[in-house]
């Protein structure tokens, strides 16, 4: 497995799996019309967006396997005033799940923040009913501080968590003793 950060010729690909995660996990969240005929033309757009001309505190960063995408991970330092830098997005190739990269690219994220925002928190939100993401969330010691309604991209309003960790020192501290921990069981 090889990590990256994200160049402007990635947008295609990672917009792809973004698509095809919500379309996976979505399901009765996000729009049925929004998911089949939608998503990847708005998640295309977004992506190009954010990685033609990247403001100075965005990181996404990119696990490959032979040049494959195998997820992602997407940050803005210092986003929020009370809650720090909010980790945007964090998807995993579904042929890939299972193996660790989530917390090998939350690890990776937590370093970047540490280094470059290292006096806030990191938070990201998640929808209520993606309760394998929650899971995961708890698991790597997040708290969860806030829950209130999302206007998605599909016109629907969507209960989503606002998880906090009040430093990415403890979100690192937490991720290390998950993979420790990991190890220790497999």
């Amino acid at each position: 497995m090889e990590l990256k950060v994200a160049e402007y010729s990635d947008y295609e690909r990672i917009a792809t799996l973004h698509a095809q995660s919500w379309k996976q996990f979505y399901q009765g969240i996000l729009g049925k019309e929004y998911l089949e005929n939608e998503v990847l033309e708005e998640r295309l757009a977004v992506w190009q967006t954010r990685l033609i001309n990247p403001p100075f505190n965005q990181h996404v960063i990119l696990i490959e396997e032979g040049g494959l995408l195998c997820g992602f991970i997407c940050a803005f330092g210092n986003h929020d005033f009370e809650k720090g830098t909010i980790i945007d997005a964090l998807h995993i190739d579904d042929a890939y799940r299972g193996k660790g990269l989530g917390s090998i690219l939350i690890e990776e994220m937590a370093k970047w923040i540490h280094q470059y925002f290292p006096d806030n928190g990191v938070y990201l939100e998640v929808m209520k009913d993606n309760l394998q993401a929650i899971e995961f969330y708890d698991y790597i010691g997040g708290k969860n501080a806030q829950e209130r309604l999302w206007n998605a991209p599909c016109g629907n309003q969507v209960t989503e968590l606002v998880y906090c960790w009040k430093s990415p020192e403890i979100m690192l501290e937490n991720i290390m003793a998950h993979a420790k921990s990991s190890l220790v069981t497999n």
